[in-house]
């Protein structure tokens, strides 16, 4: 005896897949929301291995390393071997420059620990291992004699921290440079000045370069290696995520945003603990996180 199925109709078809794509827009929001804090996330370890270790570099020498030091090796480079990266560190010839050839390999180690998975560019140039973590060397343009604690050939103790450690920066969260040559994205590229430039560099400084796309750089974080301006280290000296370029002068100094593709970004201070801000902080606020010893009264952010 046969009995007769009755099967859906091309209507209800349609339906069951209308209700469908309804349910999946509702849900990608949620889906991309769950990524975006479990990147959060893991940047905040990230900046609490690199916290740990500047901590425990001191405990050894009773001082902070140099953000950048005489052949430009950076902070991250002398933190190595607290990241558990000390095969790395003992293959770094570091009595020579860090653009020496015998530091090539070095020089193009990718290190996960360095890397904010938020940021969709995770690489540079296939030369250089790229980083998202710079250190904050004060809220002045020049990295020479800077009043934050990684800057140029430094000795910072804690007992030049007078601020207090809670109240002061060790390291901020930024986005990379894309490579790119045209003015497209104050986020990605920036204008390159010459180091002569850093004497009486002005607020506005860049902003015409920029608008007429006239030296264009994207090369931001591209090796943690590298010591100088907004390769290793960052100063205080543009708002976060400032419409205005970053403007590097031949990585001497300059003027630096933090630079996030959202509303937030997280920051490491010098207690070891990591902070999130928001891009609304206050310019003044901003420079006096990054300033060691301003001894003024830090309001909320």
């Amino acid at each position: 005896m046969r009995r007769n199925s009755k099967g859906f109709t091309l209507f209800e078809v349609l339906i069951v897949l209308a209700m469908l794509a309804i349910l999946l827009g509702l849900m990608l929001p949620a889906v991309a929301q769950v990524r975006a804090a479990a990147a959060r996330s893991q940047s905040q370890n990230n900046m609490k291995q690199l916290g740990l270790a500047a901590h425990n570099y001191y405990s050894t020498y009773n001082m902070f390393c140099p953000g950048v030091d005489d052949k430009h090796f950076s902070t991250t480079a002398k933190l190595l071997p607290y990241i558990e990266q000390d095969n790395v560190y003992k293959s770094i010839d570091f009595q020579v420059s860090i653009d020496a050839k015998a530091n090539a390999t070095a020089r193009a180690t990718r290190i996960n620990v360095l890397l904010n998975a938020a940021d969709p560019i995770q690489s540079v140039s296939m030369d250089f291992g790229a980083t998202n973590y710079l250190w904050v060397a004060g809220s002045n343009p020049a990295l020479k004699d800077d009043n934050g604690i990684f800057y140029l050939d430094c000795k910072t103790t804690f007992a030049a921290v007078t601020d207090g450690t809670s109240n002061t920066l060790f390291s901020v969260e930024t986005l990379k440079g894309d490579s790119g040559v045209k003015a497209t994205d104050p986020r990605r590229q920036h204008v390159a000045l010459k180091e002569a430039d850093l004497k009486d560099l002005k607020e506005d400084a860049g902003v015409e370069e920029f608008k007429d796309d006239k030296k264009i750089a994207a090369d931001r974080c591209a090796s943690w290696m590298d010591g100088r301006f907004l390769q290793g280290t960052f100063t205080g000296t543009r708002s976060v995520n400032d419409p205005r370029p970053d403007v590097n002068c031949g990585g001497a100094g300059g003027l630096s945003g933090l630079r996030s593709l959202a509303d937030v970004a997280n920051v490491g201070m010098a207690d070891g603990s990591v902070r999130t801000i928001s891009s609304a902080i206050k310019p003044a606020v901003w420079k006096l996180l990054c300033d060691r010893a301003d001894g003024q009264v830090l309001p909320n952010f």
